[in-house]
């Protein structure tokens, strides 16, 4: 079942590729995430090069994506109003995160940057995320279903510009959401992600939002930043392999519609715990591949032609 992949160029096996995809969109589903920081590193270990893994699976994360927000939308979850204005900074970011792609690329360092910013990023988003979650946890059973407050007012509710997000019931500045969105563009160009991994906790934690709101709204604005993304890698890199994401997205839609529907039958707090150890099992594994003795110690490329 070997098939080969042209931009990519190596062979491997469809079904594998199938079950990756299927995978990813199921975690996509279930925690709100466009997948990309789990679908780069899974194509990064089976053989795929980093640059053509980060560009090409933009393409599976839209279509995960879109599977998700369906699910979420026909139960109401989705915040359209915050989703554009998280959008706004995302194509700023994006467009940004390409450039710096494409000098990378040229410089002939991008390979290393992406496992470096990978192990680093997840590390500290997955250690974050455990602790949060665990206090949450804890503060849960002690108060033994005693009425919480809705949301922390924090520092970033006190900037100006202030918008009202009615389905998240917020009052707040456009200028936080703006910002989280260029800076997620700017790793959903560089790392191939769909940045909810950081947008998902920034979303909870800084602009207070329900998490069951956070989930559908994340993904709506993954949709357009990465097909966004998708269109600048293809035309100014060209590391875009069509029919690897045509299989990445046939398991991924169908994993999402999953995904979607058990997500909903588990308390937010174990979510996102679940979500967090994810995250630290791919960087545990990335940060192996960087430290490992390689399997070839030695490696010929050409430059300009063959020798």
């Amino acid at each position: 079942m070997q098939i080969y992949l042209p931009i990519a160029e190596v062979s491997l096996n469809i079904v594998v590729l199938l079950a990756i995809g299927g995978g990813v969109g199921l975690l996509s589903g279930l925690f709100g995430v466009g997948g990309g920081f789990l679908m780069t590193p899974l194509l990064i270990f089976i053989g795929v090069p980093p640059a053509v893994a980060v560009a090409t699976q933009s393409n599976q994360v839209v279509a995960a994506s879109v599977s998700g927000v369906l699910a979420h939308w026909s139960r109401d979850n989705v915040d359209f109003k915050m989703g554009g204005v998280l959008l706004g900074g995302g194509i700023l970011g994006s467009s940004v995160g390409v450039l710096v792609f494409s000098l990378l690329k040229r410089f002939g360092q991008i390979d290393l940057v992406i496992a470096i910013a990978y192990v680093v990023t997840l590390g500290s988003i997955g250690t974050i995320m455990a602790i949060e979650s665990i206090n949450a946890l804890r503060k849960v059973r002690r108060r033994q279903g005693a009425p919480t407050k809705l949301h922390q007012h924090n520092w970033a509710q006190g900037l100006p510009f202030k918008m009202r997000f009615r389905k998240s019931r917020l009052y707040i500045s456009a200028i936080v959401p703006i910002a989280i969105g260029f800076v997620v563009g700017i790793m959903s160009a560089i790392m191939g992600v769909g940045g909810a991994f950081l947008m998902v906790p920034a979303m909870i934690y800084l602009l207070g939002m329900p998490t069951s709101i956070v989930i559908g709204t994340s993904l709506f604005q993954i949709i357009f930043v990465q097909a966004y993304v998708t269109i600048l890698q293809s035309a100014q890199n060209q590391t875009v392999d069509l029919l690897l994401a045509l299989i990445l997205t046939l398991g991924g839609v169908v994993g999402a519609q999953y995904g979607g529907r058990w997500g909903a039958r588990l308390p937010a707090e174990q979510l996102r715990l679940l979500m967090a150890l994810v995250v630290l099992i791919v960087a545990g594994g990335l940060l192996y591949e960087l430290v490992a003795m390689p399997r070839e110690l030695y490696a010929v490329i050409t430059l300009g032609g063959p020798l």
